[in-house]
């Protein structure tokens, strides 16, 4: 709640000196007139300096809705609004963000740097056979939950052209590794056991999702999508639905995760199973999808606060 007072409070500073420019312009210096006044009348409150009230104009010159500041952005801190101010242009962006932070418990940071993997264009676009597999509401939020491309850009020294050396640093981060795949993924273990006739098949990474309530499994493959995955994905399926399935947990999902897909050729090698199942390109950077100018115009997290450390002390 006080937070919330705190962002609202913000907002009306901010609208107020929209208010005071309009009428009296830019001469009068009134952020810095301001800036004095409230410090005078309120000295034990920090975050008055001049260049915080300049973040408050521009929070309400973006926000002119009272309403919507009530929202989400209302629910996260002061310092994660500036981040979306600084690294989103657009209004919704914006929106989807703050509303993400408030679902996922985001730090600053990390809000950051899902702005910076465009996290907003990547997540809901795996291919997927999920309609035909699942409920329409299992389904709905499967899709949601998986992404495409997935950004490993925490591998270090592991060569992407070798399975097993990504495989375990995958293991090796699986902090950021979860992070990445999103809210929800608990790790069960790597090249999971599966006791089928009397062959040994092992899976190469095997979650539960607490939301999903099910098992997932995940097949990375250092080369491009090749339909002959899904047979193989699928047997993975339905050894983990036979043997570690709970009567209580969902069919089991499955994630193919390969370097460079024809996605039109991975929806039509998925539409003949009736196993849940999605692929999804793996990617070590964004660059190719980040233009040079946008790259160049987005702050590091370091900048923003080298920029922000003194605030809290009125500057």
């Amino acid at each position: 709640m006080a937070n919330a007072a705190m962002i609202l409070l913000y907002w009306e500073i901010g609208k107020t000196i929209l208010e005071r420019q309009e009428q009296q312009g830019w001469g009068a210096k009134i952020i810095d007139r301001l800036s004095f006044d409230l410090k005078e009348a309120f000295p034990d409150m920090g975050g008055l300096s001049p260049r915080n009230l300049k973040y408050m104009r521009k929070f309400a010159e973006s926000w002119p809705d009272k309403a919507i500041v009530q929202g989400p952005l209302a629910q996260i801190t002061w310092y994660h609004n500036l981040a979306l101010l600084e690294k989103c242009d657009d209004t919704e962006m914006r929106l989807w963000y703050a509303a993400s932070t408030v679902k996922n418990g985001w730090s600053r940071n990390i809000l950051a740097m899902q702005i910076e993997s465009h996290l907003h264009e990547r997540k809901g676009t795996a291919a997927n056979n999920f309609k035909i597999a699942l409920p329409p509401a299992d389904s709905d939020m499967a899709t949601q939950i998986f992404k495409d491309p997935y950004l490993f850009d925490f591998l270090g020294t592991a060569d992407s052209r070798k399975e097993r050396e990504v495989e375990a640093a995958l293991v090796a981060h699986v902090q950021k590794f979860l992070l990445e795949l999103g809210a929800g993924f608990s790790f069960v273990g790597q090249q999971v056991l599966l006791e089928v006739g009397d062959s040994d098949f092992y899976a190469d990474l095997l979650f539960y999702h607490l939301k999903l309530r099910c098992f997932v499994v995940i097949e990375l493959k250092a080369v491009p999508f090749d339909p002959v995955f899904v047979g193989q994905l699928n047997l993975y399926l339905s050894a983990v639905d036979d043997l570690m399935r709970h009567p209580d947990d969902k069919p089991t999902i499955g994630l193919l995760l390969c370097k460079g897909k024809d996605k039109v050729v991975a929806e039509y090698a998925l539409s003949g199973f009736t196993k849940p199942m999605g692929v999804a390109d793996w990617e070590t950077k964004l660059t190719a999808s980040l233009p040079d100018d946008l790259k160049s115009s987005l702050p590091s997290i370091e900048e923003i606060e080298a920029e922000l450390s003194n605030l809290e002390d009125g500057g």
